[in-house]
Order: C-alpha cells, then structure tokens, then sequence
C-alpha cells in the first residue's frame, strides 16, 4: 500500500506539471492515434511501482526527458550545422534554411576565426572561408546576421577559444537592431577542455581559458539571462574515437571541471548553472545511444543536486544538442550517409534530445550542398511529423535491453569518474594527457576492427563497388579569401582607430588584474570594430599560448 501512494502521489505530481506546462505550450494536438486510430497516450509506466531511477519525465533524475510533456507540445530545435565563405554567402544558406523550415541557426567559423586570427594574418593563408565562415570585425557578424531578428531567432555558435569576442559581436548586432540582451537566446560552444582533448583549436593555456569561460558565466547571468554560457561538447570526443561511454564521462568531467572553476570564481551554483548545455554525438549503435542519452542525464543531476547542493531544479537538468556522426560518413557511396544519418537522428530523438543537427550526405567529401543540406533537414522534418515517435514521452523506456544499457552506461560512467577524481580532476586529467590516451587507444582498436572487417562498413570495408559515380560538390570561390582581405583593410582604414587603440589598450590593463571580468572590455572594442585578431593578440601577449602535451 506505501508504494501505491507513493506512486499515485508522483502521478498526480507530474500531472499538475504537465498542466502547467501545457498552458504554456499547448500539446500540438488535442488527440495523439497511430495510423489505424490507435489512441496514444502521453506517457506509459510500467503496471507495478515506478523504479525512482525512471520516474517521470519533467522529474528529477530526468532518465525519461527534461520537460514534462517532451515533443508533444514542442518538437526539438532543428538547427543546422552551416557557414562557409563570406557572411554574405552564409546569410544567403540560412536565409534558405529557415525558409525551409529550420527553426534555429547554428555557425560555423572558418579555421582562422576559431583560433583567434584575422583573415590578412600569415597563419591564415589557405583557409580563409574554407571550413565555415570568415568573421574578421562587427561588420562580418552584421552581414551574417542581416534579416535576422535576434529576438525571434536564437543561434548556436561552435567557437570556443574566442567565444568571448564572437558573443560580444553577437551582442552588438543586437543592440544595432535594437533587441534587449535579455532577450537574445541562443549558445557558445565554449568548451575549451575538449579542445585541448580532441579538436585542437585552442590558443590559450588553462588557467586564462578558465577565467575567460567564467568571466562569461558571470556576465551572461547579469546581463543576458537567456542565453547557454557554453555547450559542453562530447562531439568531439566521439570523433576523435572515443566510445559511447567515454564521451558521456569525459564530457561530464569537462562539466564538473567548469561548475567547480565558476565556484572558485565566487558564483553561486544556481546563479550559472541553469544555463548550462551540452552537445552529444549520435552514432550507429541504435539502442546503445538511446541508452547513452538517457544515463547523460540521470549522472548529471545526480551530481548537481548530490555532490553541488544545487537547490534549483533548473540546474539538474542536462539540456543537450545533438548532431549526427561525421565520422560514420563513407565518401564512397556518399548516398548510403542518408541511411545512416536518418538512424543517427531518430536515436537522438527516442533520447530525448533538444536539439538536433542532421549532417548532410556529401560531408565526407566537402561542405554541403544545397540539395544535400535540405535532405538532411528534411530527415528531421519526416521523424517529426511522419513518424509518430514523437507523440508519446520516451517510447523505449520498459525495455529490458535499454533499461539494462542505460544502468550499464552509467555504472561505466562513474567508473570514469572515479578515476578521474584521483588523478585530481578533469584539468589535471588534461594536462596529463589521460584522456587523450583513453580516446587514442580506442580510436586504433576501432581502426584495427574495420581493417580485420570485425567491424563492418557497408561501401567501406563490405559491399563496395567498382565505379563510383561522382557526386556534384560544393566548391569555396578561391576569390574569397582576396576579398575578405580587401574588406577588413577598408574596415581597419575607415573605423575610428584612436577609440580602437584605446579600448584595446583598457582589455590589456584588465587582463592583467584576473579579478577583472573581460567581457565589458571586449564588448567595448568590438563595438568600435576592433577585429578578432586584434582583441586575441592582446590576450595571446598577456596569457601565453597553449602548446600541448
């Protein structure tokens, strides 16, 4: 009789947040059915007592979805992946995104914006434009932006060692459309750990890197409230070789590394905690990253509300992005990437994903084409409104194979953890190059499956053909590099260069007192079009660069 009321009291709980929910974002429909008129109920539990590890979605430990009502109100944000050339080039691709349905914006820099240096430096010769888009000034990011409104549309941005300047940019197109900054949404990848672990586009060492994450924490929570601080990427992780459960526990390692570097700081949990993301991969064992999703969520409000006393509900739930595996793509037999990718997504999807990134056939090859890229939108499209998974919560839960993955995926988490704990935590596991070796070490034994065909590839290693069609490819104009030069000397000759030198001059004073928060000093010289360069050449004279282990 305890465990009846127990549950009937959690039923009736979760009933009155689904109310609450639903008055603000109405379920789509006033009745769910299957194709045969089956009625389909928002959420099914198991006949006997609810095991308080599932519980109910919108609940704590959030195993079943972060929300109460999940896709039957909203479906998630389809935000794709895109940025190549010149912000001109790059508007004109999303322009054509939202046209087509996407509902959110997600940027992609060209290598030398990443890594903090303009498009005229030497170290930028070759790659201008070549891998996203080529963001020098103010100027860039009010091309890219133009015809956007920011106060409707909210963007994701993967930059991370110069998040700082290219949020500051994004701000200051707001404020020019006259759009509050509390009420501008959107996120910075930001994660400057997994860059050190897997992707490499770092220029400063730890300690600064660090400070710069948190000076935006605390900025963010004063003044733009709505916005995600940083988007702790196991993406990454994923392609550099990792397993499902390595990504999962680095990435939360990563996490913890921040929540504790924010504590230091002098923030309060609750006060950044909330605005917290994350960015997962979704690859091609099905159930296995249904299950990883799933475990993500339950390990991380375990740690908020156990070991950081977060009181607030908000800074328990693990909010995340996904997008499809760039490394499960074959240039050879580039259509067969849609198969893959269509099963990628709809496992994100029963994951219970926010987000989502489909990638696009031909990425194995070049940046996307048009027709490529609307495919991949289109698969997002065709899981949400022809599939039926998304009309009841968490489908797959009950399930004696995910239930036991999702247990076993924790318990492998944790025991990552635990050593990364006695290494001395997840920056000390970095600098002593833990991970990387983990990641490493997995890497060639997957390499080494697909070389023996233990692993099969279809079109790879196993069904390949003889002639291969070549597929139509996207190519970057060679002219634009040239152009975009030419663009940031006629930017740098025509801006007022006394009120650049001083407001990069007061971003040097402050970067040497490490209790000053940098972001009102950088928001300051990007307002003047001080260029990226620029503001992270002062920054690479006053904290060093990163070299690597």
């Amino acid at each position: 009789m305890g465990l009846d009321k127990e549950n009937s009291n959690a039923n009736e709980r979760w009933e009155k947040a689904v109310s609450k929910a639903t008055s603000r974002f109405p379920e789509r429909k006033e009745t769910f059915t299957t194709s045969s008129n089956i009625k389909v109920d928002r959420l099914y539990q198991p006949k006997e007592e609810v095991n308080e590890e599932l519980g109910y979605p919108g609940e704590y430990p959030f195993t079943r979805g972060i929300q109460p009502t999940m896709y039957r109100s909203r479906f998630w944000t389809m935000r794709q992946y895109a940025g190549f050339g010149s912000a001109e080039e790059t508007n004109k691709r999303f322009r054509y995104l939202l046209e087509q349905g996407q509902t959110g914006l997600s940027v992609a820099f060209d290598l030398p914006t990443q890594i903090g240096y303009d498009s005229d430096d030497v170290m930028s010769e070759g790659e201008v434009g070549k891998v996203g888009v080529a963001i020098d000034t103010l100027e860039d990011m009010e091309k890219l932006l133009d015809g956007i409104p920011l106060d409707k549309v909210s963007t994701s941005m993967t930059i991370n060692a110069p998040a700082s300047v290219l949020l500051c940019m994004y701000l200051a197109v707001g404020e020019k459309q006259g759009v509050p900054f509390e009420k501008i949404t959107g996120t910075i990848q930001n994660d400057i750990l997994k860059e050190y672990i897997a992707r490499g586009t770092y220029i400063f060492p730890p300690k600064p890197s660090m400070r710069l994450i948190t000076n935006i924490f605390e900025f963010c929570n004063q003044y733009v409230p709505k916005f995600n601080t940083i988007s702790i990427s196991g993406y990454h992780i994923r392609e550099a070789g990792s397993n499902a459960v390595q990504e999962v526990a680095f990435t939360i390692a990563n996490g913890m590394a921040y929540v504790d570097a924010a504590i230091e700081s002098g923030l309060k949990v609750d006060d950044f905690a909330p605005r917290l993301a994350f960015f997962f991969n979704a690859h091609n064992n099905f159930f296995e990253e249904v299950a990883k999703f799933r475990a993500a969520r339950r390990i991380w409000a375990k740690i908020m509300k156990e070991h950081y006393q977060a009181k607030n509900p908000k800074s328990w739930k693990l909010r995340f992005h996904t997008q499809t595996g760039g490394s499960t793509l074959t240039a050879q037999q580039p259509d067969n990437n849609i198969v893959r990718v269509a099963m990628q997504a709809l496992s994100a999807v029963l994951g219970g994903t926010q987000s989502l990134h489909t990638n696009s056939r031909d990425e194995a090859l070049s940046l996307p084409t048009e027709d490529s890229a609307r495919i991949a939108l289109r698969t997002q499209q065709i899981i949400a409104h022809e599939s039926g998974v998304a009309d009841t919560i968490d489908p797959l839960a009950g399930s004696y194979y995910v239930e036991n993955l999702t247990d076993e995926i924790e318990k492998e988490v944790n025991n990552y953890l635990d050593r990364i704990k006695e290494i001395g935590g997840a920056v000390q596991a970095v600098e002593e190059g833990y991970m990387q070796r983990e990641i490493q070490h997995n890497a060639y034994e997957i390499q080494k499956n697909i070389e023996k065909e233990e692993e099969i590839i279809v079109g790879l290693n196993k069904f390949a053909l003889d002639e291969e069609i070549e597929p139509d490819l996207m190519k970057v104009d060679e002219a634009l590099e040239r152009n975009q030069i030419e663009s940031l000397t006629s930017i740098k000759e025509k801006r007022n260069n006394e009120k650049v030198n001083e407001a990069l001059a007061a971003l040097r004073e402050n970067a040497k007192d490490e209790h000053s928060n940098l972001l009102p000093f950088i928001l300051d010289a990007v307002r003047v079009y001080a260029s990226v360069g620029e503001i992270c050449n002062i920054l690479r004279e006053e904290f060093g660069e990163y070299k690597g282990v």
